[in-house]
């Protein structure tokens, strides 16, 4: 089935302005409160949040298979769970309706009051009902920049690394959309010259700059899901701030790893971005060596050209960008990380979701993290306003933005946006 809401020709009777990262060509999937205090599924052309439950009411998805409360729901999970089919007719439907000359929505005035909301006049919400939620660990470059740091530059990256998708599975209950303010930790960590650890506010609170895939219900237990097949079972991707207290980290990380080091909060960007969108900018990635194992192997493009950026914004001040990178430099795909997941027979259903890992760039402005860009604090970065930063301090706002974009069209993620608070008291 071609993707018609691709077509790059295609303009809506929605305005959408300039640099926009939601043309009729992007179609994304989220759920928003409206100004009526209604739940619904819904997508997003230009400046306006279109609710699909109320058209799907109306009939506008008549003649495609969908149960009769698929967009009258809080979460997505049910209609990605129809499958990739549906995820494309729906998608095409939507393009159709809101062409610039279908007029059957543009010129009925009284549908369209009841359908489409200004943005600004919506709250977005947690897009799925995330059950399970596993972030990886597949950049090489900053990989190997924590393993310089930790180890030394011969002994950057453990010999398992350039053999498999490395992760670890997170907490799906502290996965919040953008907008929503997070709490600075209080946990364990060891002083720098200290012998003895300490109870506290974490002093070291980094972002992650992150990806992650949405999937739908992928296999049965003890079923792998080979790698030609794993893309079928992913319906789309968002922005992900992981936070990570580093302190906390370095002290609880050894034998296996990050527990309240990060769980404690990880941002999301509101709006799913299908795969189907993101076809356009596919592109190679970078060439394994060694070369995997056979169950992890894999011919042509398959990963995407995704622009990244991290800016900080002071409470009361004007955000400076301290990084800009691009998905495409991921060493492990997302049909591996997928693939390797499910390689023991673990079971994938709709709505898991799965972090990148921080993606980190080739040159020193487009590392992932504040651990990289100031080196562990020896290098603090000069924010706009003339103040430091080794980590993030109380009230900084960390906005991750991502978008796609060629000659033709701009698709994009809007972003994720989170302010940080002091450790929370309980009153």
């Amino acid at each position: 089935m071609p993707i018609l809401a691709n077509d790059t020709k295609r303009k809506s009777w929605i305005e959408v302005p300039e640099n926009s990262d939601f043309p009729i060509q992007n179609i994304p999937f989220g759920v928003f409160l409206t100004k009526e205090n209604v739940v619904t599924v819904g997508t997003r052309i230009g400046d306006s949040a279109i609710d699909l439950g109320a058209l799907q009411q109306l009939g506008y998805f008549t003649g495609i298979e969908l149960t009769d409360d698929m967009f009258i729901q809080d979460t997505l999970n049910d209609f990605i769970s129809d499958g990739k089919k549906t995820w494309r007719l729906v998608r095409n439907r939507i393009a159709d309706i809101f062409d610039e000359n279908n007029p059957k929505l543009r010129d009925n005035a009284a549908h369209k009051d009841i359908l489409i909301f200004k943005i600004d006049e919506v709250e977005m919400q947690l897009p799925v009902l995330i059950g399970d939620y596993t972030d990886f660990y597949s950049s090489k470059i900053h990989a190997s920049n924590i393993g310089k740091m930790i180890r030394n530059e011969e002994n950057a990256l453990l010999p398992n690394w350039p053999q498999m998708p490395i992760g670890y599975h997170g907490r799906s209950s502290t996965i919040v959309p953008s907008g929503i303010p997070v709490h600075r930790p209080i946990g364990q960590s060891l002083p720098p010259e200290g012998l003895t650890p300490v109870f506290g506010a974490s002093r070291s609170i980094d972002f992650e700059l992150e990806t992650a895939f949405i999937t739908t219900d992928a296999n049965v237990m003890g079923e792998m899901i080979p790698i030609n097949e794993a893309e079928d079972y992913i319906f789309g991707m968002v922005l992900l701030n992981d936070w990570t207290a580093r302190d906390i980290q370095k002290w609880e990380y050894m034998p296996l790893g990050p527990l309240l080091s990060k769980n404690f909060a990880t941002s999301i960007s509101p709006w799913i971005v299908t795969m189907d969108a993101l076809e356009p900018f596919r592109v190679a990635s970078p060439k394994q060596n060694p070369s995997p194992l056979p169950y992890l192997q894999q011919k042509g493009r398959h990963t995407f050209d995704i622009n990244l950026e991290v800016s900080i914004q002071p409470e009361k001040a004007e955000p400076t960008t301290v990084s800009k990178s691009n998905f495409k430099h991921m060493y492990w795909t997302m049909n591996q990380q997928l693939t390797h997941h499910t390689s023991n027979g673990c079971r994938v259903n709709s709505g898991d979701m799965m972090g990148s890992g921080a993606i980190s760039g080739p040159t020193e402005d487009s590392y992932g993290s504040m651990l990289e860009l100031t080196w562990g604090g020896e290098k603090p970065l000069k924010l706009n306003d003339g103040s430091e930063r080794k980590f993030i301090n109380d009230n900084d706002t960390v906005i991750i933005k991502g978008f796609c974009e060629n000659s033709q069209v701009r698709i994009g993620f809007g972003e994720v946006s989170s302010k940080l608070l002091p450790p929370f008291v309980r009153k």
